[in-house]
């Protein structure tokens, strides 16, 4: 029984009971247990088969779910009987450790190049907080490894006596971090959650000499796990894996730093190149605007004789230094010369990293275009077929526009539609893209890499590149029912969300995915309830199931002010099984929750 205050005087008492069986759930355990009152191992099994279609379980992982339910629920009873009450088997279908509504177990082919995955990406991976004033530090890396992130972004740069490399937000007001001691914490945790490759995305600002220190750091703490290319271009990249428990680098060779510095030093006197990076309306303040990779502009065309000239000894270089430095370097990055549709042509015998900003790839992927990116290109081919094109081979990175100061995100599924492997995120901040990169990692038992849809590496019948806009037929339709919720009385105080009265929760439900897909619905509110009980159906209709993710949300209903969050979860409608599953909900920053959780029924036509 809980009780509320009203006034001085008076109190308002709720009977707070435990969570009940639905109807649904009373039918099938009577159906299966052939009308008694037990259901045993073989009658469960059963209902596994047909229900929840688990085919590939046997017997005796029925028998193993009946004994671990009674070893949780009956310690004193576990030796006397080995079958399941109602109150049995709806606590194991509440449970989402017995019962998950997704594997845990990678099940997609890891053998083909690396290219040829989205790979979960980390945007200025040591912040622990905003963009401008935050501390620099190893936890939030420690952070995101653990959470499977599998890309890992440094900007290095000199320390205030030009003798070691430090870690920071050039020109921000972020305090410093040792490159060696990030490097140390990334070799510590980078296989925690997955064997599978961790990249590190150098953003390097290092004179010559301490590019060859940080080389040696490099080598000195990663030594054999450090993949370094056999040739200078690899034509065809290993796979996940291939690459298993090794580190891979990615930034640009020296020279082309050195071609960049020319640029900064001669921009006022040269003539630019487009840039397709930069967004007039949305320019950071010059005191603040750091100058990685993200934001220097496009290099300025130079002649094929200035570029020849540009060796070490021309500029201070010594040749072994940077070849010991470009040896590491296992994905080569670089800032394009010319228009976005040179940028993204595809070369042979190369293979590259691309590094777009949110608002290019948006300008890249329009369907109208502007006198800055048109839409129609030599061949009648649009700008977003020449970004697919190259996503099939290269890499692809997208990043959040510079504006960010609060670490916030924006939609990943523009960069994921267009094959994007690399959509870099800022996950020391929270929200709802966030949770969408949460949601799609979730996928193929949380490893970090999952395996692009086959229409996004190959092309059509008709040579065609598959285009997120079109109109195109419904593929699938996903039905869900959502029975009940419970937890929230074990993991908030009883006036967390009301002072008065128990909470009136109500589910939002809808699809993130493309255009033509998404729709968010919802519940009606159910008033004075810690164990709401919807018992309510919805149904999707899915033009690209592949890419569309599941969003859950649930609130709490009230009157006068905003409605309180009461939990979130994303899941990949790809990996959804079948029948009645118990869903787990997180917080707003991606931590799971404790108790919190609903039940549901998910059913893919």
């Amino acid at each position: 029984m809980g009780s509320y205050r009203v006034c001085v005087c008076f109190q308002r008492r709720f009977k707070v009971a435990e969570a009940v069986p639905p109807l649904e759930v009373k039918e099938f355990f009577n159906k299966y247990a052939d009308g008694g009152t037990h259901m045993t191992p073989e009658q469960l099994h059963r209902f596994l088969l047909e229900v929840q279609g688990q085919s590939g379980d046997d017997l005796d992982a029925s028998r193993r779910i009946v004994e671990q339910v009674l070893h949780k629920r009956h310690h004193i009873t576990k030796f006397v009987r080995h079958t399941l009450t109602l109150d049995d088997f709806h606590h194991y279908l509440f449970s989402p450790d017995l019962n998950p509504p997704i594997g845990s177990q990678v099940h997609q082919d890891m053998t083909a190049p690396l290219s040829q995955y989205f790979i979960y990406t980390g945007h200025n991976s040591y912040l622990t907080g905003n963009q401008l004033s935050s501390d620099c530090s190893d936890v939030p890396i420690i952070k995101a490894l653990n959470r499977g992130v599998r890309v890992v972004e440094l900007d290095i740069w000199p320390n205030s006596t030009k003798d070691d490399v430090h870690v920071l937000h050039g020109r921000t007001l972020t305090t410093p971090v040792e490159f060696i001691k990030c490097l140390k914490s990334i070799k510590e945790h980078a296989f925690t959650a997955s064997p599978y490759p961790v990249v590190i995305t150098l953003e390097d600002h290092l004179t010559p000499d301490l590019q060859d220190k940080a080389a040696q750091m490099l080598t000195q703490t990663f030594g054999d796990m450090l993949f370094c290319p056999g040739c200078e271009n690899l034509k065809v990249f290993p796979s996940p894996e291939e690459l298993k428990y090794r580190i891979l680098i990615s930034t640009k060779p020296p020279k082309e730093y050195l071609r960049a510095d020319s640029v900064q030093i001669n921009m006022k006197t040269s003539q630019k190149s487009v840039d397709f990076d930069e967004d007039e309306s949305t320019k950071e303040p010059s005191v603040t605007k750091a100058q990685d990779e993200d934001d220097i502009p496009d290099m300025i065309e130079q002649s094929e004789d200035d570029d020849e000239s540009n060796d070490g000894s021309a500029s201070g270089l010594n040749s072994s230094s940077a070849s010991n430095y470009k040896r590491l370097i296992a994905i080569h990055a670089g800032k394009p010369k010319g228009s976005l549709k040179e940028a993204l042509k595809v070369e042979a015998d190369i293979i590259r990293r691309l590094s777009l900003s949110e608002q290019a790839l948006e300008k890249a992927t329009v369907s109208h275009g502007t006198d800055v990116v048109r839409v129609l290109l030599c061949s009648d081919l649009r700008l977003f077929d020449f970004v697919n094109r190259f996503t099939q081979k290269n890499y692809l990175r997208v990043y959040p526009k510079g504006t960010r100061f609060n670490s916030s995100n924006y939609k990943p599924l523009i960069g994921w539609m267009h094959g994007a492997q690399m959509v870099a995120f800022n996950m020391q901040g929270y929200g709802k893209y966030l949770w969408l990169m949460h949601g799609m990692f979730r996928s193929n038992g949380g490893c970090g890499y999952v395996k692009k849809p086959d229409f996004l590496m190959n092309e059509g019948p008709d040579n065609e590149i598959f285009n997120p806009k079109a109109d195109m037929p419904v593929k699938k339709t996903l039905k869900v029912k959502v029975y009940v919720g419970d937890g929230w009385r074990m993991d908030f105080k009883q006036t967390h969300f009301d002072l008065y009265s128990p909470p009136d929760f109500y589910v939002r439900i809808g699809i993130a995915g493309v255009s033509a897909d998404e729709v968010m619905k919802k519940t009606k509110i159910k008033e004075d309830n810690w164990i709401p009980d919807w018992e309510e159906d919805f149904s999707f209709p899915l033009r690209v199931p592949e890419l569309a993710l599941l969003r859950v949300e649930v609130n709490e209903y009230d009157t006068h002010e905003k409605d309180d969050f009461a939990g979130q979860t994303c899941l990949p409608v790809s990996e959804l099984k079948q029948g009645i599953r118990a869903v787990p909900l997180y917080d707003r920053k991606g931590e799971k929750y404790n108790s919190v959780r609903l039940l549901m029924r998910f059913e893919l036509i």
